[in-house]
């Protein structure tokens, strides 16, 4: 995808962040997770905008982030964080709805939407999104959860600073967020590839030149036709499965394949 349509999704998805902060958690003084929930609090406790703090607090994790996942996702990220901060200083706090349960629904809502976005588009939101990225290259886990996970010391943090009942409506929040993530962000979700062609040469060179896996490539024959085939079978991500569907309909758009869920994955298999 042209870079510049990934900056410009990454744009306006951190805009729709400022937006669900802004309209919907912040006047209910429900947070969201991580360094940004941590940021909302020093927001609301200081004369600080919540948007300078989530600046000061992510520095150190960008450095980290830097280090560990390269230059252009660091980028991105900064990119998205200015943007979100700018974002919360110009569009104003309002109460649309004095319920806060509907309020917490629709900044989760909101919230994972915008996240998950960022996280597909090789960026983050800094915080704890980087610390789950980092952990789900070693744990073979949905990001979502894992960002669930971490964001929960928020709620301890909304619970002694403004009462249990918010502290709940934010871990309302931040689960649907991250429920919300792992629904647009599916690298942790393994698909079984199998693929009968009569193309082999032609679709395994393909594979090699356009995936980072492994593939088997068994002989085969048709019980009907009795014709020569070849049946190559890999694991893939349900990101590159559509590098897959453009690589067999420009080779053999007739070939047979077979795609399902795979429950666990182990040995040699690239997470990257």
């Amino acid at each position: 995808m042209n870079y510049f349509v990934k900056l410009t999704i990454i744009v306006l998805s951190s805009i729709l962040l400022g937006f669900a902060f802004n309209v919907f958690l912040l006047p209910h003084e429900v947070l969201t997770g991580g360094v940004t929930g941590i940021a909302m609090i020093f927001g609301l406790l200081t004369p600080l905008n919540t948007g300078i703090w989530i600046i000061v607090l992510n520095i150190p994790v960008i450095i980290i982030g830097w280090m560990k996942l390269g230059k252009e996702f660091i980028i991105n990220s900064i990119i998205s964080v200015a943007v979100t901060s700018v974002s919360m200083l110009y569009i104003p706090i309002v109460m649309v709805t004095e319920d806060a349960l509907l309020s917490s629904v629709w900044g989760g809502i909101l919230t994972g939407i915008g996240i998950g976005l960022i996280i597909r588009f090789y960026s983050s939101t800094g915080g704890f999104d980087v610390v789950g990225i980092l952990l789900i290259k070693k744990w073979d886990v949905p990001l979502g959860g894992l960002i669930f996970g971490l964001n929960s010391i928020v709620v301890l943090f909304s619970g002694f600073f403004f009462g249990w009942e918010l502290a709940l409506y934010t871990m309302l929040s931040i689960y649907i967020t991250g429920i919300v993530i792992d629904r647009i962000h599916t690298r942790h979700v393994k698909l079984n590839l199998m693929v009968v062609t009569s193309k082999g040469e032609e679709v395994r060179q393909a594979f090699l030149d356009n995936l980072v896996r492994g593939v088997t490539i068994i002989d085969g024959q048709g019980a009907y036709s009795r014709e020569e085939k070849k049946v190559l079978y890999t694991v893939i991500t349900r990101y590159e499965l559509e590098v897959i569907r453009q690589i067999m309909k420009d080779i053999d758009p007739s070939a047979f394949v077979s795609i399902s869920q795979s429950m666990q994955v182990m040995g040699n298999f690239r997470r990257d």
